[in-house]
């Protein structure tokens, strides 16, 4: 069950980065373009539309809301733009990524909190 989650997070990932690929194509319809870049945006959004913190509710965007949208989406996608997107997010998703760009977000989030803190005594 747990493997089955995990190939399913997976697919949601990779779809995801599907939408937004479809977002950004001139081939894919005005209509599911648009839907395409909301869905995608909402799903990398760190704000959601009920927050995480409420109980049960805040996931509820988690795991209905945003597999619903993707789902719509793709059915306004034709399935051979759809199917040419999907590889092309496989392979993004399949390359190493940067730790550097990591690193870097850590170091200016230590530097703010040096200088707040500086600023502060």
């Amino acid at each position: 069950m747990l493997e089955a989650a995990r190939r399913w997070a997976r697919l949601l990932k990779r779809d995801i980065v599907a939408l937004y690929l479809a977002a950004r194509s001139p081939l894919t319809p005005w209509y599911a373009r648009v839907a395409a870049a909301c869905v995608a945006a909402y799903a990398l959004s760190p704000v959601d539309l009920i927050p995480d913190f409420v109980p049960v509710l805040g996931y509820l965007d988690d795991l209905l809301i945003v597999p619903l949208g993707i789902w719509l989406v793709i059915r306004m996608i034709p399935a051979e733009l759809m199917a040419r997107f999907r590889a092309q997010a496989a392979e993004i998703t399949a390359q190493p990524r940067s730790m550097a760009g990591l690193a870097f977000i850590i170091v200016v989030w230590l530097a703010v909190l040096a200088l707040a803190g500086w600023w502060l005594l």
